[in-house]
């Protein structure tokens, strides 16, 4: 196989590899130190198998595991690697090789960390140093040929092949140079002897030792050497230990010991005086650390932090005074101390929450990062109990914060949860930090009255628009979700949408009269309001408004009978020889109003003889309040006032008129007491009925003198042909009140007079009902009733007549 085919196939296991280390989820990438901003490490989309516009969607983030500082990040957009701080591997990662940069891409929806590792490749961009500008050696001039000197040892801050590769030394006659490596990878030079010195030829000589390195390009330092030849000096210092190992705690203090080196040179005088240096130190070393270059104690000269250096190596070196020199190594492990607090780092939060939001939901991320070890690293994570949340550990020191309980807005809209982070150190150190969360607002409260029925009460003939009453419904939502709107339920009220009646404002919940309402039509009316929140889907609740109206005195009081002038005539006959109290007639009267407005009185305002005649006040009954007597006048007018009890109280009048006979014959003209006022045609016509029926009366008067005799004392009743007088006057109902001298409102009035003259002496009062007595019906006389109540037999309806006597 040749050298190219061999290089291939290493390079296709090397892929091979590395797929697989993509598909365990962990990704390897290597890029030259300094490289510059925004070079394209690799796309971590593709690597993983993700579509790149989950990146953005998912979060995608790189994050360093102790939160150091980064050097690289993600495109989004893209999915590609990038770098956006320029690496100086020498300043990271010293002489350690590989030199790796470890960082963690962190998905989330769901939560997935992937490893993301850097392994930086050293570029030749140091050239090797010596530690001092100039060597001195003083050389025996007995030194043998082939004697050798060590020289101090070039330092490169890069690493392998870029490191010190190799020394040369200008040319010259007395010595030559040999390299040699050391067990730890570096070189070394020493100067041999080729040519026996000779003092007193010369003296001094310099020389220029260069180092050189193996990058490409080439870099090299020189130092100058400068010999000084003396007197034979044939022993080299020697160290007790060829390695010193030492642990040192962090944090420990300036000028603290940390470990002393002793070398011995067997010569004596200035050749076995013995000095100490470092050898190969770098620059972060001499910072930290100081040695005495008499006692070999080295002490603490700078902030030792495990955080950042773990383990130190120190090249020390002895030398005689005559130069001659032995090299030794300090190792130094750093122990870890307590002294880093946990980390709490909020990686992401859903802010604010939906109270809906289900049990056991992610709501934020957290990450918890110390940059301790051991049992220092070691972190518990706890947040108080007064909340429906906890923390559940999820990959590494990640930790999801989830509900454990249905979240309420309106019992609680605002939480501060407060993390606190605790490690395992002694004493333990720990951290806390509070997270605000906000519950947003679910539609998930109906409006609620503040009563589930209400009444109200109007007058009647209020103004259309009064306002009747006001309704509330409260929401404990939040914003338009608490908004609450009020309207009617769509209902009618005898047939008519109860909108002609009421309306309600949406905002305020007042409750409007839209037109004027009137007692005597309707007493009450009830509707169902419903309040209606802005959610989505709105919610409801309703509620039932009873409204009742009240009444007013708005109705006079209506006489029934008798009748008005000049619908009917009605005139009563009282006998001659009714006795003091004997009931000569009746007032019936009936008001539409209720209540004490429909409370009736009655009292007589004007009569012909005042004292004669008295009025039941409460009852419109006429009574003879004394015994009649010949000289009173045979012609008698009441003049009738009802009044009902309203505030203020109205009122009607009538007049009755009165009769004072025993027998047709002896009534005179009734022209001047009735028909005064009416004109001369109405009393032709009354004259000509009264002569055409005035036979039809002779046969009646015999038979109610029959009538008379057989009921002896009883009233006597006189019968013509009865004329109905029209009651479409009367008004079609009336309200109930007992007691109050009003009629029931199932019951309208007539009265009938003979159609004989205008002397008759009876008439008859029933009660009427267009709607319920048929045209057909007759009436049956009970002689038991002294108002001559009766049944129509045919249809079972009662019907009452009341007759006076004459």
């Amino acid at each position: 196989m040749g050298r190219k085919a061999c290089c291939r196939f290493i390079v296709h296991w090397v892929s091979f590899f590395s797929v697989l280390g993509f598909v365990r989820g962990d990704l390897t990438y290597t890029l030259p130190e300094e490289t510059k901003r925004q070079y394209v490490i690799g796309n971590i989309a593709k690597d993983l198998g993700i579509d790149v516009k989950l990146l953005s969607v998912r979060r995608a983030r790189i994050d360093t595991e102790d939160n150091g500082k980064r050097y690289c990040d993600i495109n989004t957009r893209t999915g590609d690697l990038t770098v956006c701080e320029t690496i100086d591997r020498e300043e990271l990662c010293g002489s350690a090789s590989p030199c790796i940069l470890s960082y963690e891409l962190v998905l989330e929806n769901p939560l997935e960390v992937h490893r993301v590792s850097l392994q930086i490749q050293d570029i030749n961009d140091n050239a090797p140093r010596f530690p001092k500008e100039r060597i001195a050696l003083e050389i025996s001039e007995s030194a043998d040929k082939g004697h050798r000197f060590r020289l101090d040892e070039a330092y490169d801050s890069d690493i392998g092949n870029n490191g010190v590769n190799g020394y040369s030394l200008e040319s010259n006659d007395f010595f030559v140079l040999s390299v040699h490596g050391n067990a730890d990878g570096g070189k070394y030079a020493e100067l041999v002897l080729d040519k026996e010195l000779d003092r007193e030829q010369q003296k001094d000589m310099s020389l220029v030792l260069t180092a050189t390195d193996g990058g490409s390009p080439q870099k090299s330092g020189t130092v100058m050497i400068h010999i000084h030849v003396l007197d034979a000096n044939d022993n080299t210092p020697v160290f007790t230990q060829s390695v010193y190992k030492v642990n040192l705690a962090e944090n420990a203090p300036l000028d603290t010991a940390v470990v002393t080196v002793s070398a011995t040179d067997a010569d004596e005088g200035a050749n076995g005086e013995v000095s100490y240096e470092f050898s190969r130190a770098s620059d972060k070393i001499s910072r930290l650390f100081a040695i005495d270059k008499v006692t070999g104690q080295v002490r603490v000269k700078g902030d030792i932090d495990y955080e950042k250096e773990k383990h130190h190596e120190i090249g020390i070196q002895a030398k005689d005074g005559s130069g001659l020199a032995s090299t030794a190594k300090i190792m130094i492990d750093i122990t870890d101390v307590n002294d880093n607090v946990p980390r709490i780092i909020l990686k992401s939060l859903n802010d604010p929450v939906p109270e809906d939001t289900a049990v056991g939901a992610e709501v934020a991320i957290i990450n918890v990062q110390d940059k301790d070890s051991g049992d220092n690293r070691q972190i518990r994570c706890s947040i108080q109990n007064n909340v429906p949340f906890k923390l559940n550990p999820s990959i590494k020191n990640y930790f999801s914060l989830v509900t454990t309980s249905p979240l309420d807005r309106e019992k609680e809209s605002d939480y501060n949860i407060t993390i606190t982070a605790t490690d395992g150190g002694s004493p333990p150190l720990s951290s806390s930090m509070t997270i605000h969360l906000s519950v947003s607002d679910v539609n998930d409260n109906p409006p609620v009255f503040d009563e589930q029925s209400y009444s109200a009460y109007v007058a009647e003939n209020n103004k259309a628009g009064t306002s009747i009453c006001s309704v509330t419904a409260r929401d404990p939502d939040w914003r338009q979700n608490g908004t609450v709107l009020y309207s009617l339920l769509p209902s009618e009220v005898n047939g008519v949408p109860v909108s002609s009646f009421l309306s309600i404002n949406a905002d305020t919940g007042v409750i409007h009269a839209v037109r004027s309402f009137d007692y005597e039509q309707f007493r009450s009316l009830k509707v169902q309001v419903v309040s209606r929140d802005n959610g989505s889907p709105p919610l409801s609740s309703n509620a039932t408004v009873s409204v009742f109206i009240t009444d007013e005195n708005d109705n006079s009081p209506q006489i029934l009978y008798p009748a008005p002038e000049g619908k009917s005539l009605m005139t009563e006959m009282v006998p001659k020889a009714a006795l003091s109290g004997s009931l000569v007639s009746k007032v019936i009267a009936v008001d539409a109003d209720s209540g004490q407005n429909a409370w009736l009185s009655y009292r007589i305002v004007k009569s012909t003889d005042p004292g004669l005649f008295s009025m039941g006040v409460h009852s419109g009954e006429i009574r003879v309040q004394r015994d009649i007597s010949e000289s009173d006048s045979m012609k008698q007018n009441l003049v009738i006032s009802v009044r009902d009890n309203g505030q203020p109280p109205l009122s009607a009048t009538c007049s009755v008129y009165l009769l004072i006979s025993d027998n047709l014959a002896e009534v005179p003209e009734l022209k001047d007491m009735t028909y005064e006022e009416k004109s001369s045609k109405l009393t032709s016509y009354l004259i000509i009925a009264l002569v055409s029926v005035s036979t039809f009366f002779l046969t009646f008067i015999i038979l109610i003198l029959a009538v008379r005799f057989c009921r002896r004392r009883k009233p006597r009743l006189l019968f013509d042909g009865a004329v109905a007088i029209p009651s479409a006057y009367l008004p079609p109902n009336y309200a109930e009140v007992e007691g109050a001298g009003t009629l029931r409102s199932s019951y309208n009035y007539d009265a009938y007079l003979t159609t004989g003259s205008h002397t008759s002496d009876f008439k008859f009062i029933r009660s009427y009902n267009d709607s319920t007595l048929p045209a057909g019906g007759t009436l049956r006389k009970s002689p038991d009733d002294p108002f001559g109540s009766s049944f129509n037999e045919a249809h079972g309806e009662e019907v009452r007549e009341t007759s006076l006597n004459v």
